[in-house]
């Protein structure tokens, strides 16, 4: 019988470690709390589960100011966060290893440089921040809110940002797979973004198809279409046909032929 290459050992070793950190009877529960991943199939059910063993190994948890995190919230967080990659891989994630948790939104207070060379200090309320050479910020109770499958996943949106970067620039076009057409998909997202930016000044307090947060660039408007993908398909599928074709050609798969 030959023997397995090494590279194969080690990753089937890596795998077994990271899986016996957490214990088995954790992720039925972890699952069920989490709507979005209903309709997952057996293999799909074990690959995110893979992941997610794996993030958890790779990416460090850090909670400030006080902020809490036990075992549960933890898989939770990984399970939303390894979705998007569910049919990429976890090599979608290089270059960064932190996890920054707050307890609720938090301020940057930090200085900006905008596209005009103006100087300011961003003193927002965020709810999550995406670095490009750096961690992912999130408030817990946020990333908390994924428990409601309502269009609003604060883990999803940042980690659309983190894969919009792969190619050194949040611009809502992150490196497409061979087969994909850049202007097709340039040319599907910037209709949709002009739609919504045109509705939403003619009617601010209007019925969107997405949130109006989506108004403020290219690069939101990508990240919180894949929280509506990932958490209401079929009403991106109705509002916007081609943005959620795109979607499915980026992510590889299609969470509307298993969430009603």
């Amino acid at each position: 019988m030959s023997r397995p290459a090494p590279l194969d050992w080690w990753r089937r070793r890596r795998l077994a470690k990271a899986h016996a950190a957490i214990p088995a009877a954790r992720w039925p529960a972890a699952f069920a709390a989490l709507p979005l991943l209903q309709g997952l199939d057996a293999a799909q059910q074990a690959r995110l589960r893979d992941l997610t063993a794996l993030f958890l190994q790779q990416k460090t948890l850090e909670p400030v100011q006080g902020a809490r995190l036990n075992e549960r919230m933890a898989l939770e967080l990984a399970l939303q966060a390894t979705l998007p990659v569910l049919a990429l891989g976890l090599d979608w994630y290089r270059g960064w290893h932190a996890l920054i948790l707050y307890p609720d939104e938090f301020v940057p207070a930090r200085e900006v440089v905008d596209a005009d060379g103006l100087v300011w200090i961003d003193d927002e309320p965020k709810s999550g921040e995406a670095w490009e050479i750096g961690p992912v910020i999130l408030s817990l109770a946020d990333a908390a809110a994924g428990r409601a499958r309502d269009g609003y996943n604060v883990v999803i949106h940042e980690m659309a940002h983190k894969l919009d970067l792969r190619d050194g620039a949040a611009n809502g076009h992150p490196p497409l797979h061979r087969g994909m057409s850049d202007a097709g998909w340039a040319a599907d997202l910037g209709a949709a973004y002009e739609d919504l930016c045109r509705r939403a000044a003619a009617d601010p307090d209007g019925d969107l198809p997405l949130d109006p947060y989506a108004c403020e660039s290219p690069a939101e408007f990508f990240a919180v279409a894949s929280e509506a993908f990932f958490e209401l398909p079929r009403s991106l599928a109705a509002a916007y046909p081609r943005v959620y074709a795109q979607l499915c050609a980026f992510y590889r798969q299609d969470p509307g032929q298993r969430l009603a």
